[in-house]
């Protein structure tokens, strides 16, 4: 049964801790990997590098769209093959993040909490909720 009172805020609790999470990752490959170093990072798993920065801005742009709720349940979506992809490159790590080179726990949950998103919605204090009709205009 959910409890259709607090659900608004159990979603905004959900989306706060998203949207930083993503800012603060962000953050993570500018200030402290730099962008060379995460861009050779990407290379060393056969990605291109010049996939670096379009990561970084979709995490920052995203987090901040999420954090808002400016239409966040669509970015959580659209940031999902991110979380994925983070997920894959984890996986054969091992369980825990504090394995070498990080275990596969954290991209899964967040992965399952940006899914959980995307199905519950935006909830309270959202700039522009998902899936709602704009209210129109008093003639």
């Amino acid at each position: 049964m959910i409890d259709t009172r607090f659900a608004p805020y159990g979603a905004l609790a959900l989306r706060i801790a998203l949207g930083t999470m993503f800012i603060a990752h962000a953050y993570l490959k500018l200030a402290i990997f730099t962008v060379p170093g995460f861009a050779g990072f990407l290379g060393q798993i056969g990605l291109p590098g010049l996939l670096a920065w379009p990561i970084i801005l979709a995490e920052t742009l995203g987090g901040l769209a999420i954090l808002t709720g400016f239409y966040g349940r669509y970015v959580s979506l659209a940031l999902l093959p991110i979380l994925l992809g983070a997920l894959s490159v984890h996986a054969p790590n091992g369980w825990l993040f504090t394995a070498p080179n990080g275990g596969w726990e954290y991209p899964a949950f967040l992965a399952l909490t940006a899914l959980a998103h995307v199905l519950i919605g935006d909830g309270a204090l959202a700039l522009r909720p998902a899936g709602t009709a704009p209210k129109p205009a008093l003639a």
